[in-house]
């Protein structure tokens, strides 16, 4: 309990230091995915490489997922190496989806050419992510690159 509390005083405080302690050192796996939620929470764009490095490295797949999805939604292209790389090369099913679902999210021409590929995953819930991520970015860059949505938008 007494993670939890020192979790609590950190999370006051904004130390990012003390969840990424958290996820190098201690055994739990739900107190480590909670970690990730706050660190990501707590140190924003500043989290990038630590949770790129969870992703890539953590032993464990939900822990690994949970990286993923905070690298998706802070949203930054920074974690696009990481997330292209898990979409490519982890074993979990899991983690490629949640990583295919980030690279969606934060987009990229690299991004769409790791995501055609993992349209071939031999998981279903990945290949749909990917499918899902690769529309995604192609309706961003669609609707971005011309006017603003509120230029775009119907007129009564």
């Amino acid at each position: 309990m007494r993670v939890m509390e020192g979790m609590e005083e950190a999370f006051q405080k904004k130390d990012e230091s003390y969840f990424v302690e958290v996820l190098q050192t201690e055994p739990s796996l739900v107190l480590r995915v909670h970690a990730v939620c706050i660190l990501a929470e707590v140190g924003g764009e500043k989290s990038v490489h630590t949770l790129s490095d969870v992703l890539l490295h953590d032993p464990d797949p939900l822990v690994r997922h949970e990286a993923a999805f905070s690298l998706g939604q802070i949203g930054l292209a920074e974690g696009n190496i990481a997330l292209a790389e898990a979409v490519i090369t982890d074993k979990d099913p899991i983690v490629r989806h949640e990583s295919a679902a980030a690279l969606g999210s934060v987009g990229s021409a690299d991004s769409e050419r790791v995501l055609t590929k993992a349209l071939s995953d031999p998981d279903e819930m990945v290949r749909n992510s990917a499918k899902a991520s690769l529309f995604n970015i192609r309706f961003l860059k669609q609707y971005s690159s011309s006017s603003s949505a509120r230029e775009r938008a119907p007129r009564p």
